[in-house]
């Protein structure tokens, strides 16, 4: 069992450890939120953002049909710089439910 299993089933556990092994955990650690970092990156790199006209447009359906969607929690928009955008993923997923 590794350093980071053994901190994870047992939180509070006071132990002494090599310098060495602390060294290792930390650069497992990091190694694990790079990959994270990079996956999410190209993720949003390949993701398309929809206006909500766009949406409005694609669905068609009214404004206050995508703000009752939102509401129940149906579709969802993010807010990129102050205003609201769909990714098109959440629509294609929200349209084959």
């Amino acid at each position: 069992m590794d350093l980071i299993e053994v901190a994870r089933q047992c939180p509070d556990l006071t132990v002494s450890i090599r310098l060495g092994d602390l060294i290792e955990a930390n650069q497992s650690l990091v190694e694990e939120a790079l990959m994270r970092l990079k996956k999410s990156v190209a993720e949003s790199r390949t993701e398309i953002y929809l206006s909500r006209t766009k949406v409005m447009e694609m669905l068609e359906v009214a404004s206050a049909t995508l703000w009752r969607w939102e509401k129940c929690g149906y579709l969802v928009p993010l807010s990129v710089g102050g205003k609201k955008r769909y990714r098109l993923s959440d629509i294609q997923r929200f349209l084959n439910r």
